[in-house]
């Protein structure tokens, strides 16, 4: 997954490593110049001394300073580039599954793993180049300049290292589990968080506030469990180490203090030492420290690699996909024993072996009884799945073999869920046509019944849509979204019972008007009342996802009986408060 970032930033990396290099090996010859300024001048009363080693100390500690700068300033600069750019193609990824690969994962967990997660593995990519590059220096260089200086204190290093290397190692196997659990609670709370501002009216029209908040309470709190484990975990290493070097220490103020009566040793050598002590303690929680910066950027990068390593199951031919469309077959629509199951479903298949074609100019209403089907009938037709068996044809062509991103432009959709983007009403509009003239959307405005009260608000097609179309009632925003379909001027128009919002009235305009626009398009109408495809081309019935009957209205009524339940139901209830009154 990183192969490509670090192919891209290897040279700058290595750069920052470079003034690292030099920022730690300033930091490593202080405590040895500052051990001659009292060995040699303090001791032996030579100022002049004193000062020209002094001087080379500040001269060292300026160089180490420029260093560190330079060095935080490509690493924030590389992190940060880093972190846009994988955010960016995760984001780009995300984009390109398929519904299969999208369903596989939750919305919030992509929302987490999109924000959170990408920022954990940038933190560590910053302190890769700030801190963990030069702590191993540091320390490292710090265990050879002590033993340099006195060997026989060296034994104490020797006892206090490998400790602590222990330590970080039992805290990297432990740790690791306890941030993973952290970020799938993370996961539930923006769920959660998700859920209710979605249903927001809803939960308030019912008065569930209360169980929100209870019901996020109890994700919030098994977040705020999990992150204390985790952070209990961390907390007992940290102190740990400390309490190790700090009794190292000890063991060399003790050792060298006798050292020093004895005459076998000199006061600014035990400074210099315990100055090294104290840097390879510095240099060992960092490395802790980075350790546990690199468990959750490990939970953190897994869950990203799960992301790039969903394989998008769409393939289809090049070569079929630049074939000729004969005129005569735009348009047209074809199903051919298809059978499809949602991956991980239980059951039935929810279709199962549907047979019937949609001619080129016609409309075709597809009906059934809730959960029969219909939504996920046609949706097999822009390819956001793929059958499970048999085969759907558009304009004559399997949409296997067809690139998906050529397919769809032939196609518009007006989704049974209406979805209005943050903008203008024309950004909306345009979202069907990009290059689309005011004209154009003007007219498909005026077919969709959405023109006039476009033009009646202040700014007209410059007006502000809020998120998700709040500030627009729910019969607007399915007309603006039949009216960004029929901006684009598609080969095929999916209706998918996009007036059930809409009062009989304006859906009678609204049909009126699409039989004038449809000439020559094939159009499929799905709907829960029977009025809306009564004086289709042609109607599709479904029941429990096989089709049960084809025809005309009359024909239907004569020969299917699910049909005539539908019409029953729907029809015979409203004209029977009229056969009482009369």
């Amino acid at each position: 997954m990183l192969k490509k970032y670090i192919r891209k930033y290897w040279k700058l990396f290595l750069v920052a490593v470079a003034f690292l290099t030099v920022e730690a090996v300033c930091d490593l010859l202080l405590p040895t110049i500052m051990s001659h300024v009292i060995d040699e001048g303090v001791a032996q009363n030579r100022m002049d001394y004193v000062l020209r080693t002094g001087s080379y100390m500040l001269l060292v500690t300026g160089i180490g300073a420029l260093a560190a700068t330079m060095r935080n300033i490509i690493a924030s600069n590389v992190s940060q580039r880093f972190g846009a750019e994988l955010r960016s193609d995760l984001f780009k990824k995300i984009q390109s599954l398929s519904f299969d690969g999208i369903d596989r994962f939750d919305r919030a967990s992509l929302v987490t793993r999109l924000t959170n997660d990408v920022t954990q593995v940038q933190n560590f990519t910053n302190g890769l180049m700030r801190i963990f590059v030069k702590a191993p220096l540091v320390c490292v260089g710090s265990l050879i300049m002590a033993t340099r200086l006195n060997p026989p204190l060296s034994v104490v290093l020797a006892v206090v290292v490998p400790i602590v290397a222990i330590l970080i190692v039992f805290n990297m196997r432990i740790g690791f589990p306890f941030f993973l659990r952290v970020q799938r609670a993370l996961d539930r709370v923006n769920g959660n968080i998700r859920e209710y501002l979605s249903g927001v009216r809803v939960v308030k029209a019912f008065n569930r506030f209360d169980y929100e908040v209870d019901k996020f309470a109890v994700s919030n709190a098994e977040l705020q469990a999990r992150s204390v484990n985790a952070s209990r975990v961390v907390a007992v290493f940290s102190p740990t180490i400390s309490l190790t070097v700090n009794i190292g220490i000890i063991a060399v103020l003790w050792i060298g203090g006798l050292r020093v009566d004895g005459g076998q040793m000199q006061v600014g050598h035990i400074i210099a030492f315990i100055n090294y002590m104290t840097q390879i303690l510095f240099s060992l929680l960092m490395i802790s420290n980075v350790f546990n910066m690199f468990v959750r950027a490990k939970a953190s990068a897994g869950r990203v690699g799960e992301v790039f390593a969903q394989d998008n199951t769409m393939k289809w031919s090049e070569e079929r996909t630049q074939a000729d469309i004969p005129a005569e077959a735009r348009g047209r629509v074809d199903f051919e024993r298809v059978s499809f199951s949602y991956e991980g479903a239980a059951g039935e298949p929810v279709l199962k072996e549907i047979t019937f074609s949609c001619l080129p100019g016609e409309t075709v209403g597809l009906i059934g009884s809730t959960g029969s089907g219909k939504t996920t009938l046609i949706s097999l037709i822009p390819r956001f799945y793929d059958a499970a068996a048999g085969t759907v044809r558009v304009n004559g062509q399997d949409v296997r073999d067809i690139d998906p991103h050529k397919l769809r432009e032939t196609i518009a959709i007006v989704p049974q869920k209406t979805v209005l983007f943050t903008g203008t009403v024309a950004d909306n509009l345009r979202w069907g046509k990009e290059d689309a003239t005011q004209e154009e959307m003007e007219q498909a405005a005026r077919m969709a019944e959405a023109h006039d009260f476009i033009a009646a608000s202040p700014e007209g097609y410059g007006s502000r849509i809020g998120q998700g179309g709040v500030n627009f009632s729910g019969g607007q925003k399915q007309r603006l979204s039949i009216a960004r379909a029929l901006v684009r001027q598609p080969e095929i128009l999916i209706l998918d019972d996009c007036t059930s919002a809409v009062d009989v009235a304006t859906e009678a305009r609204i049909k009126e008007a699409l039989k004038t626009y449809a000439q020559g398009l094939t159009c499929l109408l799905i709907a829960q009342r029977i009025t809306s495809v009564m004086d289709a081309d042609r109607i599709v019935v479904l029941e429990d996802g096989a089709v049960v009957g084809t025809g005309t209205h009359e024909e239907l009524l004569r020969d299917c009986l699910v049909y005539q339940e539908i019409f029953r139901s729907q029809i015979g209830k409203e004209m029977q408060p009229n056969a009482t009154a009369n």
